[in-house]
């Protein structure tokens, strides 16, 4: 039986729609991807969908589930249509686990540093070095972690492609986008994760959502 495409929220060049997109490409979930503007998304139409008011949220026809939350997607997404384990890990397996571990980590330790550095560095109504510093130390914080835990690996999980090594990937782009001054010579101070990010954007897949989100950037 042929799936229904599922409906993704996004805005333009935003990080967490892509991780979802992203994850779609690789288990080629067909799926429409839905523009909304930051004033539509307080909107009473968007709120019915995500009281939260942000992006990335789904609709599912094929389960007639709603959800919001990049992480409860990914992994909703995963237990519903990666049975095969092509991007994720045997049900109760030590990578099983691992895996959550450094979606959590993402969700928790790289988005919200990286997206307060994205914002004091270029939003924020007045210059607030003390917080510029502060997060951009944080970058350099989560990029030593990324780093060493790929000291000798190929990936975050089992030596194979995940999508632990998905979550991280969008984030690093809008850190490239931006030209944030974290360090100036990346491949220098961490090897790995530049090579590691290379490694991901050269699945097809991942190259084409690259692709997509950079001319969604160039209409934004």
């Amino acid at each position: 039986m042929s799936l229904k495409p599922i409906t993704v929220w996004g805005h333009g060049p935003g990080p967490n729609p892509w991780k979802v997109i992203m994850i779609l490409e690789e288990l080629n979930i067909p799926y429409t991807h839905k523009i909304i503007t930051f004033p539509d998304m307080k909107k009473e139409a968007y709120e019915s969908i995500n009281p939260n008011g942000r992006v990335p949220a789904i609709e599912d026809p094929n389960t007639d589930t709603t959800l919001w939350e990049s992480g409860a997607i990914i992994e909703y997404l995963i237990d519903t249509y990666d049975k095969k384990n092509t991007i994720s890990f045997d049900t109760g397996s030590k990578d099983y686990y691992l895996a959550k571990q450094w979606l959590h980590f993402q969700m928790s330790g790289q988005g919200p540093y990286f997206g307060q550095a994205v914002w004091f560095t270029r939003y924020h109504s007045e210059k607030l070095q003390s917080a510029i510093d502060r997060y951009l130390n944080e970058i350099r914080r989560v990029s030593g972690v990324l780093d060493r835990a790929l000291q000798g690996k190929q990936y975050l999980v089992g030596d194979k492609f995940s999508y632990a090594d998905v979550a991280f990937l969008p984030w690093y782009l809008v850190t490239i986008q931006f030209e944030l001054d974290v360090e100036k010579d990346m491949a220098k101070a961490f090897p790995n994760v530049v090579a590691w990010l290379k490694r991901v954007q050269e699945r097809p897949s991942i190259a084409k959502s690259v692709q997509d989100r950079a001319e969604a950037s160039a209409n934004h």
